[in-house]
């Protein structure tokens, strides 16, 4: 879940947007109204931006008058929501943004709480046209009903604060969360392009990142040399230096990563041979494992996967309640399988992923090696969740 929030002195304009007035959305969507507080009911944006108006007369110097907010939480948590639910979501996020006393490093109090709850507030659904994912839109006054003001001081960290609140107490993947799993995507996707590229070219890796549907932006010097670059997919953004292990996908890097992922005949024997001692086979039988089939894209796989990590999504996905169990167990061994060919490429400590290689079988794991398996277990089934949604009987799992 991720909210914004800003401080702003266009209301008319960030009203007639919400309520669907204005006729400049590129993107038309379906817009429902959820609730207002402190208003007449049936009210227009105009009269809105008025009583907002005439209220901040008695602060002369208060040049920005309204808040603007959006919330989106992620389209699997909201499937079945009713507009009672995203009132009470709404709610919900405006007394956790009350609550919070904004200081610096050292505990000093740099900004009082907020009062929007007592504040002018309207609140409307939007419905991307084409995907259908929902985000709320609200305009807040500045000023409560009290005559104070609300204060604008690192409002976006409010909001950000808030939202990770909501979705710790919901049980819902966080902004977090949902960052770096897509991070772990898009690092498995640029090892990917390097692994099968024949030769070093970074035109080569750009373009065939592009074909992924990756929004390629390049940065470069007064030469005209790249020093760096940002991929885009959706409203996602990430750096090279966020992306793999080390700051192994950075420009400087690259050429680096792809040699490791490329060795020459002598130093494949000789890392297969080192690897053998320290990285499990998911492809042959090990004591306590179990033999899954899965499938991605149309393609079919075999891996032999712990016990304890088929147990973890066995109770993720309870088929007793969970409709597209089966989905969602197969998504989650697809992403387990491909993490774990991911950790070892970085050279990630023996039995992160559990197990031992060849000569490792009869060894008997650390506790600390056991709770990295099911901890990572776990990731691998909240992305599948983030991929495809939880789908009950009656109702959302949330």
């Amino acid at each position: 879940m991720i909210a914004k929030a800003k401080s702003i002195s266009h209301g008319i304009n960030a009203l007639n947007y919400i309520t669907g007035v204005s006729a400049n959305k590129k993107h038309p969507e379906k817009i429902y109204h959820i609730c207002d507080s402190f208003l007449p009911p049936g009210i227009d944006p105009l009269g809105i931006w008025n009583s907002v108006r005439l209220d901040s007369l008695c602060r002369p110097r208060m040049k920005n008058n309204l808040i603007r907010i959006e919330i989106s939480p992620a389209a699997e948590h909201t499937r079945n929501f009713t507009p009672e639910d995203w009132k009470q979501l709404w709610q919900d996020f405006v007394t956790e943004f009350d609550c919070q006393e904004m200081k610096d490093k050292n505990g000093h109090l740099l900004s009082l709480k907020t009062n929007l709850a007592g504040s002018k507030s309207t609140v409307w659904l939007h419905l991307e046209s084409d995907s259908g994912i929902p985000h709320l839109h609200a305009v807040v006054s500045r000023l409560d009903e009290n005559g104070n003001i609300n204060n604008d001081r690192n409002i976006h960290l409010r909001a950000q604060r808030a939202a990770e609140r909501i979705a710790r107490k919901r049980g819902w993947q966080t902004a977090v969360n949902i960052h770096d799993i897509n991070r772990q995507s898009v690092s498995r996707d640029c090892l990917d392009v390097l692994g099968k590229m024949g030769k070093w070219s970074l035109e080569d890796y750009f373009a065939r990142l592009e074909t992924k549907g990756y929004d390629v932006k390049v940065r470069t010097d007064e030469g005209g040399i790249v020093r760096g670059y940002v991929l885009k997919k959706g409203n996602a953004k990430f750096k090279a230096s966020e992306l793999g292990k080390g700051r192994n996908l950075m420009v400087s890097k690259l050429e680096g990563t792809w040699k490791k992922l490329h060795p020459t005949q002598s130093q494949q024997t000789k890392a297969k041979s080192k690897e053998s001692d320290i990285r499990p086979d998911y492809t042959t039988y090990r004591p306590d494992t179990r033999r899954v089939e899965f499938e991605h894209e149309g393609e079919s796989y075999s891996r032999f996967i712990p016990e304890q990590v088929m147990r973890v999504f066995d109770d993720e996905f309870d088929y007793h309640e969970v409709e597209n169990w089966a989905d969602l167990i197969n998504e989650a061994c697809y992403h387990f399988a491909v993490a774990m060919s991911f950790m070892s490429f970085l050279n990630t400590p023996t039995y992160v992923s559990g197990g031992g290689g060849a000569s490792n079988n009869d060894l008997p794991k650390k506790r600390d090696d056991i709770e990295e398996e099911i901890a990572r277990a776990r990731r691998c089934a909240a992305a599948a969740c983030s991929k495809i949604g939880i789908v009950r009987r009656k109702g959302i799992r949330r």
